[in-house]
């Protein structure tokens, strides 16, 4: 079982930033890969950046429509994943989700809203 818990959400201006964190407990050594996924309302759940374990900036994958403005990164010491959003948008309006891979299971977070006003 991976327990995950999500903060660093709120409410920004139009080209303001947020870091989202993402703490990860249980058996987190069988973790393959992390990410970000957000849902606005009326909308599916989309992907947002995922990294996979050990893996190198290379690896990292990102939505056409945040690349070049968010940032993932992982701190395996802390067991945290991060979400830095810059250059933030309305559009980037949702709730924010990690999500963990561990033994082909997915593990999901409660959710931290981030709202975005123009």
């Amino acid at each position: 079982q991976v327990h995950l818990v999500e903060s660093g959400g709120g409410l920004v201006q139009a080209g303001g930033s947020l870091r989202l964190s993402c703490k990860a407990s249980g058996i987190v050594f069988n973790i393959r890969t992390m990410g970000w996924y957000r849902q606005a309302p009326g909308k599916q759940r989309e992907l947002v950046a995922s990294i996979p374990t050990g893996g190198s900036a290379n690896y990292e994958n990102y939505a056409r429509s945040v690349k070049g403005r968010f940032a993932i990164s992982r701190d395996y010491a802390k067991n945290t994943m991060y979400l830095q959003m810059n250059s933030l948008k309305p559009d980037d309006t949702a709730v924010y989700y990690c999500n963990a891979v561990a033994s082909e299971i997915a593990y999901w977070g409660q959710g931290t809203q981030v709202t975005v006003s123009s």
